[in-house]
């Protein structure tokens, strides 16, 4: 059973990948639960979301033409705690092509490294799952906010208008 459900449907503009629920999340059901934790807030910022959604609204996400899901959905905690045999590409890669969004979006390096294979960089990847373009954000967690930087942020919303 998975910790959080995948919240997915046809004709998202972007579904959003994590690496795992944090502990936080987990525990409140919701995802990116953890009041230190930039998600939400960022994708008002950004305009993605006409308002601040709370994270315990999270499953009307998909109003607003967004989707949720995580590398890897059987367990939680900080990415230090996740080994390699956690995470599911090959999973997450059949969800994106029957669902076909517009845009897979991880929210960390570390999960889109471990679903392409190799380091990335923040920004617009070079590889697609079939219509599907793939972008790695910075972290949004509290954990990460030594890295934090919006702009990533603004250059996925600017893709979506």
């Amino acid at each position: 059973m998975p910790i959080l459900p995948d919240l997915l449907q046809a004709n998202l503009n972007i579904v959003f990948c994590g690496t795992a629920p944090g502990t936080v999340s987990a525990q409140r059901g919701a995802y990116y639960a953890n009041a230190g934790n930039a998600f939400w807030r960022t994708l008002f910022e950004v305009g993605l979301t006409p308002h601040q959604v709370s994270p315990k609204d999270f499953q009307g996400i998909t109003q607003y033409k967004l989707g949720l899901t995580d590398l890897a959905k059987q367990v939680y905690g900080a990415d230090s705690s996740l080994k390699k045999s956690d995470f599911g590409p090959s999973q997450l890669r059949e969800k994106i092509l029957h669902f076909n969004p517009k845009i897979l979006a991880f929210t960390s390096k570390r999960a889109g490294q471990e679903f392409l294979g190799c380091k990335v960089q923040c920004g617009l990847q070079h590889e697609k799952i079939g219509n599907t373009v793939l972008f790695v954000l910075p972290s949004p967690s509290g954990l990460a906010r030594s890295h934090w930087r919006i702009e990533p942020w603004q250059e996925l919303a600017a893709l979506c208008r």
